[in-house]
């Protein structure tokens, strides 16, 4: 049995689905069943909990052979952070333990190092997620993905919406970051793999896909893709930062303070080779991602 946690985001469907169809037998940790009846169609066998409360834990992973944890948050307080997604990981970590699971397996971010972790809330809590799993003593993989683009979630959909519909396409800063995105299903290959690979054991490996992009050229290749002709308009950080304060008070904030962070942090890019060498999964590119979504 393997223990998914985070099946009803955007990317725990695809990770889901991708075991079911190895015929693998999952458990999913939901905090409403009645919400998670695409998971119960798959087969997949749902228990009532939250990372938040330790109690729910200990059934949730009661002769898990394997623990996929994909919980996360990307706006709230700090407080949020540290109850949802570090104390939350130290508690399924701790069930996991008493339980005997054999492998643990770790969402975390592109991105998240010592040297970030103080910058936002987000990357803290990541790195203490994986600090937790590394200490644990239980076999364990992590993943960092950069940013996963997907049909039904994630960023691209906005992107894509921007492009289609907008003349002008707003471009925070210089728009000369680069990204390399991932795209979901890929993604979801990785974490089912993971779980029995046996080079894979206690590594972290960094997910990206074959295409290093700056923020204007996946601007151009969008608007090549869906056959428009748009202008590009950079808008300031410190402008963004202003709209930024006031609308990452709604309960979906298209935009963040703190993303903006990460942004100017430095590029979102890795070397995807020792992963695709570890796995066999070859990520499709930057252009049939777009293909596929637009």
């Amino acid at each position: 049995m393997i223990l998914v946690t985070g099946g009803t985001g955007f990317i725990g469907p695809k990770v889901v689905h991708a075991l079911r169809a190895e015929d693998r037998d999952v458990r999913c940790l939901v905090r409403k069943p009645n919400k998670a009846g695409t998971l119960r169609s798959w087969g997949c066998e749902l228990v009532e909990g939250d990372v938040t409360d330790a109690d729910s834990l200990r059934a949730a992973v009661e002769d898990c052979d394997a623990v996929l944890h994909l919980v996360s948050i990307i706006t709230g307080r700090r407080a949020d952070f540290q109850r949802v997604m570090t104390g939350g990981t130290q508690n399924l970590v701790a069930a996991a333990q008493a339980a005997g699971v054999r492998r643990f397996v770790l969402m975390s971010a592109l991105g998240v190092s010592e040297q970030t972790r103080t910058l936002v809330p987000y990357y803290g809590s990541k790195w203490e997620m994986e600090e937790a799993v590394q200490a644990s003593g239980l076999e364990h993989v992590i993943f960092r993905p950069s940013f996963v683009f997907g049909r039904d979630g994630g960023a691209l959909p906005l992107f894509l919406k921007q492009v289609r519909w907008s003349p002008v396409t707003p471009v925070i800063g210089s728009g000369k970051r680069q990204l390399q995105p991932i795209w979901v299903e890929d993604v979801a290959a990785f974490f089912a793999a993971a779980i029995d690979l046996p080079a894979a054991a206690n590594k972290t490996f960094e997910l990206g896909g074959p295409d290093r992009v700056t923020w204007n050229e996946l601007y151009e290749r969008i608007a090549r893709t869906l056959g428009k002709r748009r202008t590009r308009m950079h808008v300031p950080v410190s402008v963004a930062r202003v709209g930024a304060t006031v609308v990452e008070r709604l309960p979906k904030a298209p935009l963040t303070r703190d993303q903006l962070t990460m942004l100017e942090a430095g590029d979102n890019v890795c070397d995807p080779v020792p992963a695709r060498t570890a796995f066999g999964i070859e990520p499709i590119g930057l252009d049939e991602q777009l293909r596929r979504a637009g």
